[in-house]
């Protein structure tokens, strides 16, 4: 029956399987056998999805708050040790998790040898429920209404290009000149502006048409891309800071128009999300100390400013 609830939230007898370390083989087997001893179906499966049926909906209706009490019991009891123990699940973009929150976790997890973390690095939104996630780090203007939110740090947007692309085609002084150059573009699904909007201080926002050779979901492609010397691309501060590269490096990623900001694409905080329970564990707990700590400063590492590069 607890089972049944899992397959209820995730819709999918695979992520069932997953949160529950069982094999797919051994969810169908259960759901079967509970479906024998009830007398009606209790899911449908198709090619598509996996829904639960009028009956299994009754069911997960009635059992699925004495399991969440079950479960919200079981961790205040855990959480008596005297040290944090269990497992957490977090989410967060690619570029972030990779050069960021790992070496953030190491040595959190050498500080707490009784926590274990499951990370998925994807740039797509997630539903933290659904899923089974403890945590989401991702970067907004606000938190998510129906999320509990930890602010970790503040985060900028920047537009960047390799030292060999200004070299050869030249550094935009003014917004409006971006037109003319190859732009990398931030791909957000099918509602993806083709079209940067900037804004300063004491000036008007400035909206103009981008295109280049590049578009990608992902900001760590869209970095390599302008070390390539493809283009210049918009991109997350955490993605686009990778050390202090020599003077002569014809990858190194220089700011243009550092005193422009694009509106729109990322936001400006970066915040540990989680959905409202009555406790949070203390692992969980543990954890986002952690990351308040490591992260309180921001990205604090600089791109290598060049001599004269414009308004």
């Amino acid at each position: 029956m607890h089972l049944l609830t899992i397959i209820g939230r995730t819709r999918s007898y695979t992520e069932a399987a997953r949160q529950l370390g069982l094999s797919k083989a051994t969810v169908s087997q259960h759901i079967s056998a509970l479906e024998r001893t009830a007398g009606v179906p209790l899911v449908q499966r198709s090619t598509r999805a996996v829904v639960l049926t009028a009956a299994g909906e009754q069911l997960v209706a009635e059992t699925g708050p004495a399991f969440a009490r079950i479960a919200h019991s079981f961790a205040a009891v855990r959480d008596l040790a005297e040290t944090p123990r269990g497992v957490v699940r977090i989410t967060t973009p690619v570029a972030l998790g990779r050069q960021h929150l790992m070496p953030a976790l190491a040595q959190f997890l050498q500080r707490f040898p009784g926590i274990h973390v499951e990370l998925d690095l994807n740039d797509r939104l997630t539903n933290l429920v659904q899923e089974g996630f403890d945590l989401a780090i991702r970067h907004s203007a606000a938190p998510p209404d129906n999320l509990v939110a930890w602010e970790l740090c503040g985060s900028r947007s920047l537009l960047v290009a390799s030292r060999a692309y200004l070299t050869r085609y030249g550094t935009p002084r003014m917004p409006q000149e971006l037109a003319q150059h190859a732009c990398l573009l931030y791909l957000r699904g099918r509602s993806t502006p083709q079209s940067w909007t900037l804004t300063r201080t004491g000036r008007e926002p400035v909206t103009v048409p981008i295109q280049g050779p590049v578009k990608a979901n992902n900001s760590e492609v869209l970095r390599q891309a302008a070390q390539a010397g493809l283009g210049i691309a918009l991109l997350p501060d955490f993605s686009a800071i990778t050390g202090t590269p020599t003077v002569n490096d014809p990858q190194a990623l220089l700011p243009v128009l550092p005193r422009w900001q694009v509106q729109g694409y990322f936001g400006e905080r970066i915040y540990a999300l989680r959905p409202w329970a009555p406790s949070v564990p203390r692992a969980v707990q543990a954890l986002i100390s952690h990351l308040r700590e490591v992260f309180r400063h921001g990205f604090a590492a600089q791109p290598p400013q060049p001599e004269q590069h414009g308004t």
